[in-house]
């Protein structure tokens, strides 16, 4: 507690401030409005929390989202009450979907006058209603006394596997209200419950089942990034694996076993081949319909799943076998049951890692003059940097599918396919890089339509002098909207051209280094010059009308494929 505090002067806004750094909380990101100064005040009195001021509530919670991604830990956000709260909706829905643990803390109006319709500021009907139907829950903080309780369960669930955001409503009287400073922050840990045990039987059945497999895979999720080393055991012992995109990086790609996100969606050589495999254990991954061609893609009869939420039990696939636990604790307890390596056929691997080889030159093969883009970067950037990509034709192609990914914590994306959050969540992944000792870098990827989305939030980028590459695909329009329009429209294409700023000019405005590529050739060469650049942020166009027309990709080329 800062000297300037005095025991007497403690309020819940001190709390807060305190409560975030006992919780380990070394970033937050907000706006501040009429209804959160008093915990805007504590944080800034306290000097111990760095506090990065965004341009809007959407891209603010994105970027406390891409901020837990990339460091593994708490994000956290400071909204307004009312549109304020409302604006930060979809940044929650995007952090549900991805499960991130995130917790958003808003303003309320005074305890008198909330849901009482009286038409005080930034009032909202029901808005605890709907921050909880975005959230993985939602509470508000009904009096003072129960301040830190209520922020310890919150903080809590949106650690608590399957994590998620956690929104906390506090009224703008009770920040106010002053308090006896609670003694327990001097030892406060938060009770976060250890990782879910599976119980022994499923155990011994579950490596029964993988004793009798001749040609196992894994489909690796995000609920497994706990279990990266015995997922590799796995591996080294003759299993294949994919992983959805969002549980990339948990294995290193460059694993010949690894076929990373190219799972096989709209690949004949890929779904002929998963005919042959006889079990397919499925690991802390909802195997998304986004992934599946909407539940339509072939996969092995023989599914078992793994996870630590029981709902998630035959959520999408069927499965013969659901074990309920932590994936580490799942894949250790099978690894200690299994004598040496399991009788797995001899050609198995090598059949394996072809067909590795074989995908991957059959899908670079669709992109025309943007095949080699994937290569071409990896080339240039740093092996531990964080790859940030909006949705966009770029990243539904070689970003999501074939761009080498070596750590869980480099692979942030929009997993609810919305556009326009890219740029935010690279901001938040850029502020999680600069800290530690091991600075890593982080990359950018967007089109022209989201960056516009939310550009303003490129001055956060400035002010707060991250090192970060931005990479703007522009095509001057939205590129994946035209394509559903050709195949499904009959080529009809209207309201997808975008006027918008050129981007050299935007970049002298904000006073940050740029760079075009209008070369395919020449784009891997040109990202490198801009990371040569470092310091803060850098704007990199891809002039893609010079390059040319992304080709028809999944599911628009089905007749390409073979």
């Amino acid at each position: 507690m800062p000297d300037d505090v005095k025991v007497a002067d403690y309020t819940v806004g001190d709390l807060v401030a305190e409560f975030l750094s006992a919780c380990g909380v070394s970033t937050v990101f907000g706006i501040a409005s009429v209804h959160n100064i008093p915990m805007l005040d504590g944080i800034g009195r306290r000097n111990a929390i760095r506090y990065v001021m965004t341009r809007g509530e959407l891209g603010g919670l994105h970027m406390a989202d891409g901020f837990a991604r990339a460091s593994g830990g708490l994000g956290v956000f400071f909204s307004s009450t009312g549109p304020g709260a409302a604006n930060a909706v979809g940044g929650l829905i995007e952090a549900q979907v991805a499960g991130s643990p995130v917790l958003h803390i808003t303003g309320q109006t005074a305890t008198k006058f909330v849901d009482k319709a009286l038409a005080t500021v930034h009032d909202p009907r029901d808005q605890l209603a709907m921050l909880g139907s975005v959230s993985k829950s939602a509470y508000r903080i009904r009096q003072a006394s129960q301040a830190l309780g209520v922020l310890t369960r919150a903080a809590t669930e949106a650690l608590t596997p399957p994590t998620g955001p956690v929104s906390v409503e506090v009224p703008i009287d009770i920040q106010r209200t002053k308090i006896d400073r609670p003694a327990m922050l001097d030892f406060f840990t938060l009770p976060i419950p250890g990782p879910l045990a599976p119980s022994a039987a499923a155990l011994d059945e579950l490596a029964e089942r993988v004793k009798a497999a001749k040609r196992p895979m894994l489909w690796v999720g995000a609920g497994a990034r706990g279990a990266g080393g015995a997922v590799t055991r796995l591996l080294d012992m003759g299993f294949g694996m994919v992983s959805s995109w969002n549980g990339r990086g948990i294995v290193s790609e460059d694993h010949r076993m690894n076929m990373a996100g190219m799972h096989g969606n709209g690949m004949k050589c890929i779904t002929d081949f998963y005919r042959t495999v006889d079990l397919l254990l499925v690991v802390g991954a909802r195997v998304r319909g986004q992934e599946t061609s909407d539940l339509t893609l072939a996969l092995p009869d023989n599914i078992i799943q793994v996870d630590t939420d029981p709902m998630a039990n035959g959520r999408t696939y069927p499965n013969r076998l659901f074990v309920n636990g932590d994936s580490r604790l799942v894949l250790e307890g099978l690894l200690s049951r299994l004598p040496g390596k399991p009788s797995i056929d001899a050609g198995f691997a090598a059949e394996f890692s072809k067909l590795k080889q074989t995908a991957q030159a059959e899908f670079k093969a669709t992109l025309g003059p943007y095949g080699g883009f994937s290569a071409q970067l990896r080339g240039v950037m740093p092996r531990d940097a964080i790859w940030v990509r909006d949705i966009t034709q770029n990243n539904s192609t070689w970003g999501n599918r074939m761009f080498p990914i070596h750590s869980p914590l480099s692979n942030i994306y929009p997993v609810g396919a919305g556009i326009g959050q890219g740029l935010c969540l690279g901001i938040g992944a850029a502020v999680a890089a600069a800290q530690g000792e091991g600075k890593r870098r982080t990359v950018c990827m967007t089109g022209d339509g989201g960056f516009f989305l939310n550009m303003g939030e490129l001055w956060t980028a400035v002010q707060e002098h991250l090192d970060v590459v931005v990479v703007v695909m522009n095509d001057r329009g939205y590129g994946v909207i035209k394509r559903i329009q050709d195949s499904l429209q009959g080529g009809r294409r209207f309201y997808g051209d975008l006027l918008g700023p050129e981007l050299v000019d935007l970049a002298k405005i904000a006073g940050i280094p740029f760079f075009k590529v209008d070369d395919a050739d020449k784009f891997g060469s040109t990202v490198g010059e801009a990371l040569a650049v470092g310091g803060g942020p850098v704007l990199v166009e891809v002039d893609m009308t010079a390059i040319g027309e992304f080709p028809p990709y999944y599911p628009f080329n089905l007749s390409r494929m073979g």
